[in-house]
């Protein structure tokens, strides 16, 4: 499959858009691409170029807090890291509201499925989105995510589906801080699906695949 990617700027921010083709007759599936901290969208895009999507536009964006020498990050940790999470909110409602524009108006789409995924903060930024953010989720999928200090807000009516991946051996994300997560997640009504491996700080070609069923799956 060819995949055509272009390069844009929402709101002044870099984002690359991923085309794996579209069909008519069902729904098309936005799926945003979250890197993780003090990264680039293209090192994301790395990871989404081996998953073979259907009926998918992808959107790696950039993200909001400029860590310095070319790199950004979600939100800042430390004193200010709700505060930051709450911008991040803003910031990510913004994102998905002109994917699906882009997606009706350029893909002639009448019906959009919105999916999540990300790598550490990239996986926790996915996760947060969907048990608080303003747009139902339809799957989200988490490699070594994990929760920051969650300002307050509403559970989403319509739950997510979520796939979260994490490693015994993650000397980054402690696995008890990526089971958490999910269980948070779980204890807010949504269906959640939780692997753990043996892997480290990483994203495998096992946790490609079971992204890409994930993904492709009903």
């Amino acid at each position: 499959m060819t995949i055509q990617y272009k390069n844009t700027e929402w709101n002044g921010k870099k984002v690359i858009l991923g085309d794996y083709g579209n069909s008519a007759d069902s729904p098309l599936k936005l799926l945003i691409g979250f890197h993780g901290a003090d990264s680039t969208p293209e090192n994301m895009l790395i990871h989404g170029n081996k998953l073979q999507l259907e009926n998918t536009l992808a959107v790696y964006p950039e993200a909001p807090i400029d860590a310095g020498e070319g790199l950004y990050s979600w939100w800042k940790d430390g004193p200010k890291q709700m505060e930051t999470v709450k911008e991040f909110m803003n910031y990510a409602d913004h994102i998905i509201n002109t994917a699906v524009q882009t997606a009706q108006e350029q893909f002639k789409a009448n019906e959009v499925q919105i999916g999540l995924w990300g790598f550490s903060q990239g996986g926790a930024a996915a996760l947060v989105y969907s048990i608080l953010g303003s747009h139902p989720i339809n799957k989200t999928a988490s490699v070594c995510g994990f929760l920051p200090e969650l300002p307050e807000g509403k559970t989403p009516e319509k739950p997510s589906n979520i796939l979260g991946i994490f490693g015994l051996n993650d000397d980054v994300v402690p696995s008890f801080m990526a089971e958490y997560a999910l269980d948070e997640c779980s204890g807010r009504g949504h269906k959640t699906d939780s692997r753990e491996t043996s892997q480290g700080h990483e994203v495998t070609s096992d946790n490609l695949a079971q992204i890409e069923l994930f993904f492709n799956a009903g």
